[in-house]
């Protein structure tokens, strides 16, 4: 059996599964020691067992999911000359302001208890979402020395507008938007076209 406060990758995992499907159908007020562990099939006591409480599991799990929405925009440069500018743009968005991730932002929004569990994730430099942003911008940067976009590109200003305009759009519409990949569609394909860019 692993020490206290360690969970085992199998639990955890199956822990973590379902308190996305937890997180995603009854929100963050939903989220207790025993709808979780009932939700993995597990007893009762075994998130207790491998976390040292409801807090350090949840800023676990929000920690590890904010990351994994890092990784997406930190693999975004690598798309340059691949595909086009607008695909490769609306693509990166609609998976950081996907359902789950919009989820998992309400979470961090309802508690903030979970701050100090999520400074690596989230602080500059570190590789989290703070990091964003520069991605984007990198993304641009490597689009505009191959002529994909024109050389004159202010591709921070562009990297900014992008995650603002929809962090808005998606924050201004609690509920979800059942259009919202669509218009996420519609706000990159307007940007880039002010970008005079080749075809793409």
């Amino acid at each position: 059996m692993s020490p206290r406060g360690v969970a085992i990758p199998e639990v955890r995992e199956q822990l973590f599964a379902a308190t996305d499907r937890l997180l995603a159908r009854d929100g963050p007020a939903g989220l207790t020691t025993r709808a979780i562990t009932s939700e993995a099939g597990v007893a009762n006591g075994m998130l207790h067992r491998h976390f040292r409480d409801l807090d350090a599991f949840l800023g676990e799990f929000a920690a590890g999911r904010l990351q994994a929405i890092a990784d997406t925009a930190a693999a975004l440069p690598a798309r340059a000359g691949h595909g086009t500018v607008t695909g490769n743009l609306t693509d990166a968005l609609l998976t950081l302001f996907s359902s789950n991730a919009l989820a998992l932002m309400n979470l961090v929004a309802a508690r903030p208890q979970l701050g100090p569990a999520l400074e690596h994730a989230t602080a500059p430099g570190s590789g989290g979402l703070d990091d964003v942003e520069h991605h984007f911008a990198a993304y641009l940067d490597a689009e505009k020395k191959l002529g994909r976009i024109a050389p004159d590109t202010d591709t921070q200003t562009h990297a900014f507008t992008l995650l603002g305009s929809v962090h808005h759009l998606a924050m201004t519409s609690p509920a979800g938007l059942p259009d919202l990949p669509d218009r996420i569609r519609r706000i990159v394909t307007a940007l880039v076209a002010g970008m005079r860019t080749n075809p793409a």
